[in-house]
C-alpha cells in the first residue's frame, strides 16, 4: 500500500469520479484505475464497485478514505513541524470563494501590511452548494455557504470553520411605494416583478418560501445568478430580488434598499471549509484568523 493510493481512494471519496480524480491530480484516467485495482490487492473485500459508469466507493472503501485522510492530517502535522517558519511562508495560501464573497474580502485580504499574511490566490467559484466540498481538493481553504434547512457539511472528510450567518433581505427600488415600510410581508411583495437566481440556487428557494406562505406562484421576469446584476436590475426596471444584507452592499447603487421579509428567517450560513492536514500550517490559520476579522468588520459595519 503506498500512500499515492490511498490519496487516489480519498479523492475519489470526495469528487465522485475517475476522471475528476485525473483531472484534479493531472494524470489519465487509466493511470487512476491502475492505482485503485494495485490497492485492491491489499485487502479481500472489495473498496469500489459500478454505478451505472461511475466507479464508486464500498461501505469498506470509504473507511478506508476516511482512514487516508487521517494519515494525510498526521503526515501534515508531522512536516509542519519539520519546516521552518520562513519556508512555509513563502508558499502560497490558494482561496476560492463564491462570487458575492470574492467581490467582498478578496480585495481587502490583499491590504494586510506585508509579510503578515503568506502570499494569496484567490479563485471564484459559482457552484452548487453540494459543490463546495469538493473543492477542498483544489484550494486549501473554500469560502462556502449553506442554507440552514439543507444538508450538513460532510464533516467526517473535511473541517468547517462557522463565520457568519448572513440574512437574505428584500431589495427594492428606494423610490419604491412598498420602501416606506422597515419590514415587508411575503403577502406585500408576491404580486410584485422578480428578479431570481436560477432554480436550483440560493435565493430562488427564499422566493418559493415566500410563495408559498403568500398562497400564490411568483412572477419571475429576470434569472441571474450574479448578485450585483440583480441589484442593477432592481434599481432599471423596478423588479423586487432578494438579496445578502452584507456581501451585496458594496455593489449595490444608493438607490437600491433591502428590507427583511417579515415572519420569515431567511439567510444563509458562510463557512471556510478545509481540509484537516491544512490546519497544522501556521499560515493557513493566520489567513483564517484574517477572514474571521474581515467578516465581522463586515457584519458590524
Amino acid at each position: 500500500m503506498e500512500l499515492h493510493q490511498l490519496r487516489i481512494l480519498r479523492e475519489l471519496a470526495d469528487l465522485g469520479s475517475v476522471n475528476a480524480v485525473a483531472k484534479a491530480l493531472f494524470v489519465s484516467p487509466s493511470a487512476v484505475s491502475q492505482h485503485l485495482a494495485q490497492l485492491q490487492r491489499n485487502f479481500p473485500a472489495p473498496l469500489t464497485q459500478k454505478d451505472g459508469r461511475r466507479l464508486v466507493l464500498t461501505a469498506e472503501g470509504k473507511l478506508l478514505a476516511s482512514a487516508a485522510a487521517s494519515v494525510t492530517s498526521t503526515l501534515a502535522e508531522v512536516s509542519a513541524r519539520i519546516r521552518t517558519q520562513e519556508q512555509e511562508r513563502d508558499t502560497p495560501i490558494r482561496i476560492a470563494g463564491f462570487h458575492s464573497i470574492g467581490q467582498t474580502i478578496f480585495a481587502p485580504l490583499l491590504t494586510y501590511p506585508e509579510g503578515q499574511l503568506p502570499p494569496l490566490r484567490f479563485s471564484d467559484e459559482d457552484v452548487s452548494q453540494q459543490d463546495f466540498p469538493a473543492l477542498t481538493s483544489t484550494y486549501d481553504l473554500v469560502l462556502a455557504h449553506r442554507m440552514p434547512h439543507t444538508a450538513p457539511w460532510p464533516e467526517d472528510r473535511i473541517s468547517v470553520i462557522p463565520l457568519a450567518f448572513e440574512p437574505l433581505d428584500v431589495a427594492i427600488h428606494r423610490d419604491h411605494p412598498l420602501a416606506e415600510f422597515k419590514e415587508l410581508s411575503p403577502e406585500q411583495v408576491i404580486d410584485e416583478p422578480w428578479v431570481v437566481s436560477r432554480s436550483g440556487y440560493s435565493p430562488a428557494d427564499v422566493l418559493e418560501t415566500i410563495a408559498a406562505l403568500a398562497g400564490q406562484a411568483p412572477r419571475i421576469e429576470h434569472r441571474v445568478n450574479d448578485y450585483a446584476t440583480a441589484g442593477a436590475l432592481v434599481e432599471a426596471s423596478g423588479c423586487l430580488g432578494i438579496l445578502p444584507r452584507y456581501t451585496a452592499r458594496k455593489s449595490l447603487d444608493n438607490k437600491v434598499t433591502l428590507r427583511p421579509i417579515k415572519g420569515l428567517s431567511a439567510g444563509r450560513q458562510i463557512d471556510v471549509l478545509v481540509r484537516a492536514e491544512h490546519l497544522h500550517r501556521e499560515p493557513v490559520m493566520d489567513v483564517i484568523e484574517a477572514i474571521r476579522q474581515t467578516i465581522r468588520g463586515l457584519v458590524g459595519a
